[in-house]
Order: C-alpha cells, then sequence, then structure tokens
C-alpha cells in the first residue's frame, strides 16, 4: 500500500465532504459548511493543495473546475492506522493495548474484531 502524508484537520473536513458528496466545485463545497462559511480562495487553495498530494483530480467545465476524490476513505484510514503502527514499534498488539489501556475499546468489541478474525 502506497503511504500518504496526514491530513490537516481542515484538509480532512473537506475531503470529508468529498467522500460524502462525490464530485464537487468549489463553490458548492463552500455552501456545505456552516456559517461563517471559509473564505472561498482560501478553500480553492486548499483544495488545489489536496490535488498536488493526490487526494483529489479536477475535471475542466469553461473557466471552472469539478473536483473528485482519488483517495477512498477508506484508502486513507489504512493508510493512517499503518502509519500508526509503524510509529508504535510495527506491533498492532501494541496499538490494541494501548487502546485497551486507555479504554478506547470495550471488551465486548475485543470480541468482536476476534471473532471477525477467526472467521476470515
Amino acid at each position: 500500500m502506497t503511504r500518504m502524508r496526514n491530513l490537516t484537520k481542515k484538509e480532512a473536513a473537506i475531503m470529508g465532504y468529498f467522500w460524502e458528496r462525490g464530485a464537487l466545485f468549489v463553490r458548492e463545497l463552500r455552501e456545505l459548511y456552516p456559517d461563517p462559511k471559509p473564505h472561498f480562495n482560501t478553500l480553492s487553495t486548499q483544495v488545489r493543495t489536496l490535488e498536488a498530494d493526490g487526494f483529489l483530480r479536477h475535471k475542466t467545465y469553461g473557466p471552472t473546475y469539478q473536483y473528485e476524490p482519488v483517495v477512498s476513505r477508506e484508502a486513507y484510514q489504512e493508510s493512517t492506522l499503518t502509519t500508526v503502527v509503524d510509529k508504535l514499534g510495527n506491533s498492532y498488539l501494541q496499538v490494541v493495548s494501548a487502546f485497551v489501556k486507555d479504554e478506547k475499546i470495550t471488551v465486548e468489541e475485543l470480541k468482536e474484531l476476534i471473532a471477525k478474525i477467526e472467521n476470515k
């Protein structure tokens, strides 16, 4: 799997809209935000950065672009998880142990995870 950089909080919000809605023009994207809406030029710059980094691509319609996601939410999440695991000594067990220690995962969720692994 190809590693990709982590998204900033604002970039993740932008990608969330693309993952939920599919192809969007920047003006459509801006309308999805609650008030106060980000400035059009700021949002446009962030979208172009996401395109340059391989998260989005565009189609040209006259003088404007419609952007669409290239990277799926699932692929991004998998890449992010792999990065976390690598930082914790390349051990998925250490990651799960950290979640258990911090009470981020319940016993029921662990049992569900084990059942999924056993049935794979």
